[in-house]
């Protein structure tokens, strides 16, 4: 992106971290930060005078953790462990089941197995409905939550109780969590030359993945493509390089986004470079709540320049950019938010996220959908088959394509 002499920035992890080297900050630690303050002087008499030997390494963490807190819900204290599995994820790495959920009305449904994962090979499908982790019910749960109930374990044990359609039981999987390179794109070509490309975040690679599969889309078509169907629902974000990297590949010309701040490396634009991989071909971008950061960065992108429709649901809002600073301890780091990013028609995403050209909510579950999953969640066995949700949205965006 850009260097100066305090500061190197490059861009990070899920919701558009920009990861800022601060040299000035290197050799910081809390007890420097805090020096003569009350602070260091509660610290000083805790680790001297408390009733049993404190870990004063533990005790920093503590304490900065909770001052990070006050500020918002993104800046942090990040330590070894934690640092390791974002630069992991960054690059496309994790350790995990190898599944892709979204959020449909309250409930956790897996949007496909990753190839090669202990999810493809125990056979869960698209559609499946997460119905408890390791005894645990995820119907009232979250992404987050869910993440957290499927790492819960050290020994990588997995047990998934699944809702699927056709089936009137629950089936129940056991995985262990294992290593896997993370293919942040998915694609197939349907019917008239219309692609539709699926970005589940954004790593260091989704901008050679976005690409590839284009190319292959192209190829495979034998014509150019007609349009594209971009689907960046539930996708939580990523790396900012490739959030704007990936919004040049259909722009011509341009903003795609601006950063402000209050420091002067904080306040960027991007622009983006001649060439349009689609050569005009029609986008339509489908978002919904669980669209974040680096996604919101490129539907906001394709929207305001005019390039794309968007349908959806709002997304979720989040606009700000988070800097990593790198403490004295060599393993440990601050995520402190530093600036926000703008859309090209200069409106903040933070708090407000971008808002649909085309409002469609996911069609309720009917009466008889409901009652089956309450039962499966129960442990019992329904009286009905569960019955397939249909993706309305998914249907109206490619109305919208077939009508170019």
């Amino acid at each position: 992106m850009f260097a100066s002499s305090a500061f190197i920035f490059r861009q990070f992890i899920s919701q558009c971290l920009a990861i800022s080297l601060c040299l000035m900050c290197a050799s910081a630690t809390l007890p420097s930060l805090a020096k003569d303050s009350q602070l260091e002087e509660v610290l000083f008499h805790i680790n001297h005078f408390y009733v049993e030997e404190v870990d004063r390494n533990k005790l920093d963490h503590h304490v900065l953790s909770s001052l990070l807190e006050e500020l918002d819900p993104y800046s942090e204290f990040l330590d070894e462990k934690e640092l390791k599995r974002l630069f992991d994820v960054t690059n496309g790495e994790y350790k995990g089941l190898g599944i892709e959920v979204e959020k449909r009305q309250d409930h956790v449904v897996i949007v496909s197995a990753l190839p090669n994962s202990p999810a493809q090979a125990a056979g869960l499908q698209s559609g499946d409905i997460v119905l408890a982790i390791n005894d645990t019910a995820a119907l009232d749960k979250s992404l987050d939550e869910v993440s957290a109930l499927i790492n819960s374990r050290d020994d990588g044990e997995v047990t998934l109780a699944i809702a699927r359609a056709g089936h009137s039981q629950r089936l129940v999987y056991h995985l262990t969590r294992q290593p896997i390179h993370i293919e942040s794109v998915a694609s197939k070509l349907q019917d008239n030359q219309i692609a539709y490309l699926r970005i589940n975040s954004f790593n260091n690679h989704s901008f050679h993945d976005v690409a590839r599969h284009i190319a292959q889309l192209q190829q495979q078509s034998g014509l150019a493509l007609r349009g594209l169907l971009l689907d960046l629902r539930d996708n939580p974000g990523g790396t900012f390089d490739s959030a704007v990297a990936i919004a040049d590949l259909f722009l011509s010309d341009g903003v795609i986004v601006s950063t402000r701040g209050r420091f002067i490396e904080a306040n960027q634009r991007f622009e983006a470079q001649p060439g349009d991989i689609l050569e005009g071909a029609p986008i339509v971008v489908l978002i919904n709540q669980g669209s974040a950061s680096a996604a919101e960065i490129v539907a906001g992108a394709l929207k305001d320049n005019r390039r794309a429709t968007v349908v959806g649901t709002r997304s979720y809002g989040k606009g700000s950019v988070q800097s990593l600073i790198p403490l004295g301890d060599g393993r440990s780091a601050l995520k402190l938010t530093t600036a926000k990013y703008f859309t090209p028609a200069g409106v903040s995403i933070e708090g407000t996220g971008i808002t649909p050209d085309v409002p469609i909510l996911q069609p309720a579950l009917s009466q008889s959908n409901k009652e089956v999953i309450i039962n499966l969640a129960e442990g019992k066995n329904a009286d009905k088959n569960l019955t397939a949700s249909l993706d309305k949205q998914l249907l109206k965006a490619q109305q919208l394509l077939e009508k170019y």
